[in-house]
């Protein structure tokens, strides 16, 4: 079954717009996991302009305390300061993104031979920490053996431009370059270390998921964030993650 993590970006968004505290980011991260997510995800930026410094703690403080059994993803470019504040939460997962701070969002993933020093680097300091590392790749069947060669323990795959061309000529395109970027990863070989597991994650919804489950095959886990927000508008968080986890669970 492929595990469902929440992004909680576009919620922290919606309440940075008033110096407000609601929506609680915290508030529906335990309605979330009540409703049957397998976890919670975050993209903290500089600029904090969704996420904060505090809402990672707050998110680490409930997780720890009131479902030990979810998986806490932080994202983020692996600088000096997002190290650090991952070194002070310890979650389950660090999924490290190429991103400018600049960037509205995540959209590409890493050239991971011209960044292998700084990859290696970060990839080491989380492993000293028990931490699993995940890169953010684009669809490319090359890129899986380069993200093991680095030490990373899993990639999440860029799902953007197939969430782009869905319902167009293109969309079959964008999904099989995925299905063989995540058959690559699973083809090779194991060794004496676990086998790369296989994350993805970016405009995925309810009507594009389904043909992305029916086809990509076994991986561990989706990240979904503005689309199941933009369902819950009219939904509900509860009842939205409750549909998104139907499609997974086929």
């Amino acid at each position: 079954m492929i595990s469902l993590s929440v992004n909680l970006n576009a919620v922290a968004q919606l309440r940075n717009r008033r110096n407000l505290p609601w929506p609680s980011v915290t508030g529906i991260a335990r309605a979330v996991l009540e409703a049957g997510a397998a976890g919670i995800t975050v993209h903290p930026r500089p600029d904090e302009r969704h996420i904060r410094r505090q809402d990672v703690f707050d998110l680490s403080e409930l997780l720890r305390h009131e479902f030990p059994e979810a998986e806490f993803n932080v994202e983020g470019y692996p600088g000096e300061a997002f190290l650090k504040l991952v070194e002070e939460i310890r979650p389950a997962q660090v999924t490290f993104v190429p991103d400018d701070p600049d960037q509205a969002t995540s959209d590409h993933g890493w050239d991971v031979d011209t960044n292998r020093d700084v990859l290696e680097r970060a990839i080491d300091i989380m492993k000293a920490l028990g931490v699993r590392v995940s890169l953010f790749v684009d669809a490319d069947p090359a890129v899986p053996a380069r993200a093991l060669a680095v030490g990373a323990d899993r990639v999440e795959l860029f799902t953007g431009p197939y969430g782009a061309s869905y319902g167009t000529p293109t969309g079959p395109d964008a999904l099989n370059l995925l299905t063989l970027t995540a058959e690559a990863a699973r083809a090779l070989p194991v060794g004496d270390r676990p086998p790369l597991g296989i994350n993805a994650g970016h405009d995925l919804t309810l009507a594009n998921l389904p043909a992305f489950v029916e086809a990509i095959g076994p991986i561990d886990e989706v990240s979904i964030g503005h689309g199941i927000t933009a369902d819950a508008l009219m939904l509900g968080f509860p009842e939205a993650v409750r549909r998104y986890r139907a499609v997974l669970e086929g």
